[in-house]
């Protein structure tokens, strides 16, 4: 798999095994992000399902008129935290994949914080 070069495949894959060894049996929150929209899940590597996800491109938050510093990726935040308590998910390791700790990416973190996720 190449995207944009060698050193993006090398990215995930450092951030991947540090999760890895991290992570105890516990889901992982992936969080990705396009130039217009922002998706989070909750993923179960031991069995490879996906437990919860949203995003912004969903009808309820497209609709909803959010505007402004990261409004959107906060609703995103909350929305996976309030799924992932439905699937009795409450701790998980954060999958920042290729992206910085920083800006959206870390909007959505702490929002899921804020609604109960443990990280």
């Amino acid at each position: 798999m190449l995207y944009r070069g060698d050193s993006v495949v090398r990215r995930v894959a450092r951030v991947r095994s540090k999760l890895r060894s991290r992570a105890g049996g516990r889901p992982r929150l992936s969080v990705f992000r396009s130039e217009r929209h922002v998706y989070a899940q909750v993923i179960d590597d031991a069995v490879g399902k996906t437990l919860a996800s949203a995003s912004s491109a969903e009808k309820s938050l497209k609709s909803s008129g959010l505007s402004g510093d990261f409004a959107v990726e906060k609703m995103v935040g909350k929305l996976i935290a309030e799924r992932a308590a439905a699937q009795s998910v409450s701790e998980v390791v954060f999958d920042r994949g290729r992206f910085a700790f920083h800006g959206r990416v870390k909007a959505v973190a702490e929002s899921a914080r804020e609604g109960g996720l443990v990280f």
